[in-house]
């Protein structure tokens, strides 16, 4: 199986709390995943690596996500060419970029209701900077989201930033503070959304989850 590149759909943006909790409603039972992740860790660019290169826009300036971006993609069976439609959401980050105080509580106020109303059949994919991991910021996400129960996976990504065997020793030794602290972190990967490292096992485990939660009633 595999997701179908360049196919992915964006379906709308929603920047207040009213829409989001309307289409929540409306989709309760959504199956799919989410990317988030503090300013500057190549949130977008790892989307568009994953879902075809013109699925996010790319910024100069980080932080540039300022609404819930919710996209259709498409995973497609080989064997059978049968067609499944999930759910792709890039929802602003942490850490905030130079924003006036007004639009971070809105930012902020947005994640709450994502994640409070937000089906257990949406992933959690939290992208950091491999080179920056784990700062006081990823900290305080993941005290945050552990109320909600939602499975994550964390993708430290520019891997291929790194330049001396030291530093990758770091951050593998890393990963078993990381599960003990949080429980809910499942799977760790490291990737490369410019060199395409770690690209095709996160589209899998993508893969695994959404087809796990599968209904078989295709699109909802």
């Amino acid at each position: 199986m595999n997701i179908q590149k360049g196919k992915t759909e964006f379906l709308m943006g929603i920047d207040t709390v009213e829409q989001l909790q309307q289409w929540l409603n409306e989709h309760s039972f959504a199956n799919g995943i989410a990317f988030i992740g503090r300013s500057n860790v190549g949130k977008s660019s790892l989307i568009n690596a994953l879902f075809g290169k013109t699925t996010a826009r790319v910024s100069k300036t980080p932080g540039r996500t300022r609404q819930v971006n919710i996209f259709d993609f498409i995973v497609q069976n080989k064997e059978t060419k049968s067609l499944e439609h999930f759910y792709l959401f890039d929802v602003p980050g942490y850490g905030h970029a130079d924003v006036s105080k007004e639009m971070a509580q809105n930012w902020q106020n947005l994640l709450d209701t994502f994640f409070q109303m937000c089906s257990e059949k949406i992933l959690l994919l939290n992208v950091q900077d491999c080179r920056h991991p784990v700062q006081d910021s990823d900290l305080l996400f993941h005290e945050y989201i552990k109320a909600f129960d939602l499975e994550t996976y964390v993708l430290f990504n520019k891997v291929d930033k790194l330049k001396t065997q030291s530093e990758k020793a770091r951050l593998k030794n890393l990963m078993p503070d990381i599960y003990n602290k949080f429980k809910w972190v499942k799977q760790i990967h490291f990737t490369s959304a410019e060199k395409g490292d770690g690209i095709p096992a996160v589209e899998q485990a993508i893969i695994t989850f959404v087809k796990r939660n599968s209904d078989m009633k295709g699109f909802n």
